[in-house]
């Protein structure tokens, strides 16, 4: 069915929201600002760690992004992101269920795998080798890789001309309207879990190709009843 499945990362296939929460109120209470919750921190996964670090400064400091942006505050910021980041990458981080054993899945039907995520390279690589699944990937393409992110077809078409796969063939999995947005910019099929975090809002709005439970769905379509068990 599929030569190559490309995954998003964060609310794909590893939950990251717990341990990037730690990180941004270890610099809201460096700067003297209330911490925000996990739950609102979610909310802002998807766009890069800039971002989302604009987004909680502003929430926390009860100021507008706009004015965030504006003022360069993140300029002289994320240096120490950056820091706590690095020391929380990885810590509190956990795959979603049937994740493993769907990789191996796939791995064994001989299908090509890659990750394209808006996550910078240096945390990208952390989190994928602290859950030793860094090896399935033929490829990864994170958001500092290209010179454009994901919603930018750019990522996916990168992807498909490396490893030579047709759009026709390939299939992109992620859990947001970013990655819809991506995937039909690129003419790939986008199937998406309902688990991840697309900025607080269903994933049904963002109207994929198929919602699934769990990535099992995927190794069960392309492996063609190759047998994989999901313990979750």
């Amino acid at each position: 069915m599929f030569d190559l499945v490309m995954f998003d990362l964060d609310g794909t296939l590893v939950q990251t929201a717990p341990e990037i929460a730690d990180a941004v109120n270890d610099l809201l209470r460096e700067q003297g600002l209330p911490e925000v919750g996990e739950d609102l921190i979610s909310t802002w996964i998807g766009h890069g760690t800039r971002e989302l670090m604009t987004q909680a400064y502003a929430f926390s400091a009860q100021i507008a992004v706009d004015t965030v942006r504006r003022a360069g505050t993140m300029d002289k910021l994320m240096p120490r992101f950056t820091v706590f980041y690095e020391q929380r990458c990885g810590t509190r981080s956990r795959l979603y269920p049937c994740v493993l054993e769907s990789l191996r899945a796939l791995r064994q039907a001989q299908v090509r795998m890659a990750v394209v995520t808006n996550k910078e390279q240096r945390f990208t690589t952390t989190v994928l080798m602290a859950h030793q699944i860094r090896h399935f990937f033929d490829m990864v393409i994170a958001g500092d890789t290209l010179a454009a992110k994901k919603p930018d077809p750019l990522p996916v078409r990168y992807c498909l001309d490396a490893l030579k796969v047709p759009a026709a063939r390939a299939l992109f999995v992620g859990d947001s309207q970013i990655d819809v947005d991506t995937a039909r910019a690129a003419g790939v099929p986008i199937w998406a879990v309902p688990y991840g975090y697309n900025l607080g809002h269903p994933i049904a709005q963002a109207r994929p190709d198929r919602i699934i439970p769990t990535i099992a769905a995927v190794a069960e379509a392309v492996a063609a009843g190759a047998p994989h068990a999901c313990t979750a």
